[in-house]
């Protein structure tokens, strides 16, 4: 049994292919379109489905949408809070939505068109999809093909966490900006069935809040949000009393939200690229400060009610790494696991995951999601005849792990691209740009060729095995969803990934997760004595991260990168030891 899972709504399309519960491929459109998030400048083209990533998701299956049983659509527009109540009533489009004011985050004038539009995804992925594309989505049987099921989206995100995670028995926790009308959702997974135990409507939500006080902050809300996290360690929570007033936990297990009214406490929002002041850095640690406390209450109710020593979380709001480590180690659970696609893009892996389970009916999970390793792939013949194309000079290396490493070790910063594609938003180690952490210039020598704020820290990747050692607490942390205190005798070792605070957002690798990184990194490790390198993602500023080897070789030579490890080749900006193959 087949089933195509996708995610089409306001941000992060994506789509993921299981059969029989194992998943097969999963990618975000982002990487094909080239648009970052995939969000497109006209409103309801936002909404378009993502025919490359379903396109490569049938490819990786070596099947087309014929051979498709149950198609799962991450959002339920019968449960949208602005869906009219009326018996048959329509759904109109207003005659100039641009034109209209968009006060309440849960009603927008473009809403009829949305909700249209979600309303005929089948149609439109059985007649829509580009040409080039189209072979891949005829002849399908229109009255006896695949099932089409619309999934709650806090469903999908509650199941990419709980028909994902290593746990058995597990509490559930998803939060997001909003749903179709839900903003928070809790419940539990016992015995291979799924309970909610409560959910938080809007207008109250904790990710809408984040959201706008990033839009306040001068970034781009709904993608900017992880840099107003790196900018609280820069400032102390001087305004959470105001948020606290913004924020308040009742003892049932919800919350509320206020109006912000960011101008009106705070005065005139920075200019996006504008000089970054004190109070921003404060107002960024105040607002992360009451998202921590907010959250290890509800976590604390969350174990209250269900005694159970497990956690598992999805939803963007998952992605802060602050808060998750907070909930880790202030809170009441044992043992916590995030979904790594824990945005968006997760609900079209979670929406499959949820009616391949319900549809085959034996409550028996066949998949456990120990690496995120599932987008696209090149074999080492398809890179060499790009890069003969291309006339690059090139050069076949002999253990590429190990001339990597050396390259490193040498101070050059490479573009390391190998396997296949990660699903989510952090660089693995497939598309990954590494360099080494012993000097701590790197840190803003990667800034500086990514075009990133000074700010932001870069990320280490350390051996899974010496993580307790260079990290207090060091643990199995495989998705870079956790922060860790450096340890004060190895903090010299690899200041480059010291953030400001101490802490190191880390990914940990083993060699059954993706060998040839592991390699890599333990082949400098031999080298320098240092389990340890800066991995941060494959792409400049504004650009998702490289996907195929065009991709890689147009970043590669329009950014200041020294080398790139592609596949079994080295390419590098001065031709060391390179020719140039011509066909």
């Amino acid at each position: 049994m087949y089933t195509l899972g996708i995610n089409a709504v306001y941000h992060d399309s994506a789509a993921a292919l299981l059969r029989d519960g194992v998943v097969l491929a999963a990618a975000e459109d982002e990487r094909f379109t080239h648009i970052k998030h995939a969000k497109r400048p006209v409103p309801f083209s936002t909404w378009q489905l993502p025919f490359d990533a379903i396109d490569y998701c049938l490819a990786a299956a070596g099947i087309t949408l014929k051979d498709v049983d149950h198609v799962a659509y991450s959002y339920d527009p019968a449960l949208f809070a602005g869906m009219p109540k009326t018996p048959g009533a329509t759904i109109t489009l207003p005659f100039d939505p641009a034109g209209q004011p968009h006060t309440n985050p849960s009603e927008s004038p473009w809403d009829p068109l949305f909700l249209s539009y979600i309303a005929n995804a089948k149609a439109q992925l059985l007649d829509g999809a580009p040409h080039h594309l189209a072979r891949r989505f005829r002849d399908v049987d229109r009255r006896n093909g695949f099932s089409w099921h619309f999934v709650d989206h806090h469903l999908a995100h509650e199941a990419s966490a709980f028909l994902a995670s290593p746990f058995d028995d597990t509490a559930v926790l998803t939060m997001d900006g909003r749903g179709e009308g839900v903003t928070t959702s809790m419940g539990r997974f016992v015995g291979g069935a799924y309970q909610r135990l409560r959910q938080v409507e809007l207008p109250h939500s904790l990710g809408l809040l984040y959201e706008a006080v990033t839009d306040w902050l001068g970034f781009l809300h709904s993608s900017d949000e992880y840099k107003v996290m790196a900018l609280a360690s820069f400032g102390e929570p001087v305004y959470a009393a105001q948020f606290r007033e913004i924020v308040k936990v009742r003892q049932d297990g919800s919350y509320t939200v206020d109006a912000p009214r960011l101008v009106e406490r705070f005065g005139a929002p920075r200019e996006r690229g504008g000089p970054l002041e004190q109070r921003h850095f404060n107002i960024a640690s105040s607002l992360q400060c009451v998202l921590e406390e907010t959250v290890l209450r509800l976590a604390g109710w969350l174990h209250q009610q269900t005694g159970l020593p497990r956690l598992c979380m999805a939803g963007g709001v998952a992605l802060n790494c602050v808060m998750n480590s907070k909930v880790r180690d202030l809170g009441p659970f044992d043992d916590i696991w995030v979904q790594p696609a824990a945005g968006d893009a997760g609900t079209a892996l979670g929406a499959a995951l949820w009616i391949d389970y319900r549809e085959r009916g034996d409550r028996v999970r066949h998949w456990r999601m120990d690496h995120a390793y599932l987008g696209p792939e090149y074999a080492d013949d398809e890179i060499e005849q790009f890069l003969r194309w291309s006339k690059i000079p090139y050069r076949r290396a002999t253990d590429i792990a190990d001339e990597g490493a050396q390259m490193l070790v040498d101070g050059k910063v490479i573009g390391w691209y190998q396997g296949r594609t990660e699903f989510g938003p952090r660089a693995l180690g497939s598309r990954s740009i590494l360099a080494s952490p012993i000097e701590a210039s790197m840190q803003a020598r990667l800034n500086d060729i990514k075009d990133r704020e000074d700010f932001r820290p870069v990320a280490p990747v350390v051996l899974e095995e010496h993580a307790a050692d260079w990290f207090v607490g060091g643990q199995r942390a495989p998705f870079m969803l956790f922060i860790f205190d450096v340890r004060e005798e190895k903090a010299a070792r690899i200041p480059a990934v010291r953030h400001v605070d101490g802490t190191a957002r880390i990914q940990t690798i083993n060699r059954a997760q993706h060998p040839l990184y592991y390699d890599l990194v333990d082949a400098f490790y031999r080298r320098t004595g240092v389990p340890v390198l800066v991995n941060t993602s494959f792409n400049t500023r504004g650009e998702p991260m490289v996907n195929s080897p065009r991709d890689a070789i147009e970043s590669f030579w329009t950014s200041p990168l020294d080398a790139l490890a592609i596949g079994p080749f080295i390419v590098e900006k001065d031709g060391a030891g390179a020719t140039v193959a011509r066909s």
